[in-house]
């Protein structure tokens, strides 16, 4: 049974920053529960990495809630819009992609997808179904719809005009490109962070330019990341992602910022508001509060086995100052090793926990890397120049959740 318009309003608010214009909105909801017929709601996605984190799940949460009130969700995977990147809250050209590498990504994107949006029931579409068959004739036709002076009505374009930074005719294209997408896919409602309002809105007018009605804005918060400021990202570390193993996620959630924890519980759960309001009590203690936030998260892509699990495995190695159960091995070939001991950029690296050496050395002068014989014998390594003796079976920590045993 299709729920009243104002049940649904309440359930699309939650967590919503903006819904423009919020009376369209209504209307569409309305016709659409007098007629039978669901919305077309239109969620992009670009494959620029392999991986979501629950920053890039909170738009795909809000997809899911259009399908429970019993919506059609329209999925584009933006395999061409990829290639150009994302302008939005850029202060540098971004680096293009190829197209070999957003497929690769897109492969693992879905998997990930299917965890919260139902995808059996989804329409997904990729955006190079028309762009790779548009001539150069008809860029420039869809280019003429887009005038200069409305691309630098984006901050960030005119920003880093003002800078002296340069600004690609390529990004230009980019919201014309997402714009695009709607008019193709005929969306009633499109989704997405607040950063992206001004490409939603330009898709607002294309359709009106090209006879259709327009559709509405329903906009979500940027979810800041781990360090509390800025947003979340796998390149900056502070993220949590999807597909991480649950005592991963658990751990990273229990450094959530206190501050954030009411925002998490918004955008990053489903527990109802009540609940909510209940854990965030002055009566319950911060730490309680956000176990049960870590557990929430867990259980939501994961399940009840699985947060309890999880939770038992934090409060013993955290709490209780033991070492994980589970302990992945870093071997050290023989040829690494100079009179038994290593260079300890190169040791991060073998463990994969560093991809470079400058981001290597950052971890160890932030105090991040540790190691010794077992848990209580652990010493902090400070220079990134060193070379440290290691023996087989000692314990390498870095950060606060991930240990490895070394192995010669």
């Amino acid at each position: 049974m299709v729920l009243p318009v104002e049940e649904q309003m309440e359930r699309i608010r939650r967590g919503a920053a903006d819904i423009l214009p919020e009376q369209e909105l209504i209307e569409k909801l309305k016709r659409s529960r007098e007629s039978g017929k669901p919305l077309r709601v239109k969620l992009g996605l670009d494959p620029t990495a392999p991986d979501i984190h629950i920053g890039n799940a909170v738009p795909l949460q809000k997809l899911r809630t259009f399908q429970d009130l019993g919506h059609h969700a329209v999925l584009i995977i933006g395999d061409y819009t990829a290639t150009v990147g994302d302008p939005s809250e850029q202060n540098t050209m971004r680096p293009q992609i190829s197209h070999e590498e957003v497929m690769a990504h897109a492969r693992t994107y879905l998997d990930q997808v299917g965890k919260i949006v139902d995808l059996e029931e989804a329409e997904l579409v990729m955006n190079g179904d028309w762009f790779s068959k548009m001539s150069f004739a008809d860029v420039i036709q869809l280019a003429s719809r887009l005038t200069v002076a409305r691309c630098l009505e984006r901050d960030d374009f005119r920003n880093r005009l003002d800078q002296g930074r340069p600004v690609g005719l390529h990004e230009m294209l980019y919201p014309l490109m997402q714009a695009y997408d709607s008019v193709m896919v005929r969306a009633d409602v499109e989704i997405g962070g607040t950063d992206q309002i001004f490409n939603i809105m330009l898709g607002r007018e294309l359709q009106r330019q090209m006879g259709q009605e327009p559709q509405v804005a329903v906009t979500n918060p940027l979810l800041e990341g781990l360090d509390g400021t800025e947003k979340m990202s796998k390149s900056k570390g502070n993220y949590i992602g999807i597909s991480e193993d649950p005592v991963v996620i658990f751990g990273k959630a229990m450094s959530i910022p206190d501050e954030l924890m009411e925002k998490y519980f918004i955008l990053a759960t489903d527990l109802s508001l009540g609940r909510i309001r209940e854990l965030l009590s002055e009566e319950r203690h911060p730490r309680e509060t956000k176990a049960a936030l870590a557990s929430t998260i867990v259980r939501r892509y994961y399940d009840e086995e699985a947060a309890r699990a999880a939770a038992e495995e934090f409060d013993r190695v955290f709490r209780e100052g033991q070492l994980p159960t589970d302990i992945p091995e870093v071997r050290i070939p023989a040829d690494e090793l100079r009179e038994g001991r290593i260079w300890v950029v190169k040791l991060l690296k073998l463990a994969r926990c560093a991809t470079s050496s400058s981001e290597a050395r950052r971890l160890i002068e932030q105090g991040g890397v540790s190691l010794g014989p077992d848990a209580d014998s652990l010493q902090i390594i400070r220079d990134g120049s060193a070379d440290v003796e290691v023996t087989d079976g000692w314990v390498l920590k870095v950060g606060r959740r991930r240990f490895f045993r070394v192995r010669k």
